[in-house]
């Protein structure tokens, strides 16, 4: 059984961490299957959003708690770093994706089962969802981008106490302070994160992709900057056959079909 599935679903990416017995913690390869699982996506031009979930009851535990006590006692470095940059590369890859990636939590997301959630662009949660960065419950350090994601999200006050205290949170409390983008009842979970991916994908995905790269360019630009972003992407979007389809359809009183062209 793959730690990972991965499924194309029209132009839905559908990545599942599939470890529902271990809470979907990262154990074995799974890092380095999502990773592949995320590159197969980013790959593939009828791609147009990616979805991440967990198999079971939760999205992801974080790291595999057994595996790590194993490497801390024989002091084994060189492996423990394996596991960060493994890390590190499933992050990096979600950042820059050209499609929106969207997180559908459906249970606890902890550790570096929470970064992983707060990397992707978009967060919609279960209410009985539980967020936390419970690094410190066991003498560690965040990773997975935590510290640069988090503080972005709730600022750095909150992250510090999220942080120090390693308290889970539920999706209420996530969702009033902006680490998480909405909340449904779990019966409807993977409803509404399907109408939301069926939205994005149906959108003109040239278009999406610039959106996405420019609202992650604004982090570091000026205003200026910003605005000459904007005017780049615009002509670009300006030339494509996606502005002609979408012009046409307007007066024709239809529904484009953009084809990312």
């Amino acid at each position: 059984m793959s730690l990972i599935e991965y499924e194309l679903r029209g132009a839905v990416g559908a990545i599942t961490l599939n470890r529902p017995d271990k809470l979907n913690a990262f154990g074995g390869t799974m890092r380095q299957e999502l990773l592949a699982a995320l590159r197969t996506a980013d790959a593939d031009r009828a791609c147009h959003v990616v979805v991440i979930t967990g198999a079971g009851r939760a999205f992801c535990a974080g790291g595999d708690i057994d595996f790590m006590s194993g490497l801390q006692k024989a002091r084994d470095v060189d492996s423990f770093r394996t596991l960060l940059d493994a890390g590190r590369d499933v992050i990096l890859q979600i950042v820059s994706m050209r499609a929106p990636v969207i997180a559908s939590i459906n249970g606890v997301a902890a550790g570096a089962g929470c970064n992983l959630a707060l990397a992707c662009d978009y967060r919609i949660a279960a209410e009985e969802a539980k967020l936390g960065q419970t690094f410190i419950r066991i003498g560690l350090h965040p990773d997975w981008g935590g510290t640069w994601l988090l503080p972005r999200l709730v600022g750095r006050g909150r992250a510090l106490e999220l942080m120090a205290t390693g308290r889970m949170i539920g999706a209420s409390e996530a969702l009033a302070i902006g680490m998480i983008d909405r909340v449904v009842s779990a019966g409807s979970l993977a409803d509404e994160t399907g109408k939301l991916a069926e939205s994005i994908a149906g959108a003109p995905p040239l278009v999406i992709a610039d959106v996405k790269r420019a609202l992650g360019q604004s982090e570091r630009n000026d205003l200026g900057a910003q605005l000459s972003t904007e005017s780049e992407h615009q002509v670009r979007a300006f030339l494509s056959d996606d502005a002609a389809e979408g012009m046409a359809a307007f007066f024709d009183k239809r529904t484009p079909l953009f084809k990312g062209r």
